[in-house]
């Protein structure tokens, strides 16, 4: 098997994984919670008022203050929905075994040992541009 062939069985792998189907079956549930689209909308909207207010060389202290609070009001409501709350924890969940993973390959990719070389979270600082690789 080929390079290219074991990153497809690695794909398929990911896919299959528990995390990655609670990934699309909670984005899934967000898409179709329209309480909770709605509300996303809501949050654009206030969101592109507080930039338009912003950018008017007039623009109007309390009427920014009033902007930002429905902003943060709108922002809280998405963040209580529930599906959203299912969203993001899924979302972590898979982001930190898709670094692992990554991690695991840029470590190989340097020469470190396929068998034991492994990608720990916790000494990432998340800046790879000063970084000597995961250890």
């Amino acid at each position: 098997m080929d390079i290219i062939e074991l990153t497809r069985e690695l794909g398929k792998a990911i896919q299959a994984d528990p995390r990655f189907v609670e990934l699309r079956l909670a984005h899934q549930a967000s898409d179709e919670d329209q309480a909770l689209q709605d509300a996303i909308g809501e949050f654009n909207l206030k969101r592109m008022a507080i930039s338009n207010e912003a950018a008017k060389s007039d623009r109007n202290d309390e009427t920014m203050q009033r902007l930002n609070k429905e902003f943060r009001e709108a922002y809280g409501k998405i963040m209580e929905n529930e599906n959203m709350r299912r969203y993001n924890a899924a979302k972590n969940e898979f982001d930190a075994m898709f670094q692992r993973v990554t991690g695991i390959l840029n470590l190989c990719a340097e020469g470190g040992d396929p068998e034991t070389c492994d990608y720990d979270a916790a000494s990432c600082g998340g800046d790879c541009s000063s970084c000597a690789g995961c250890h």
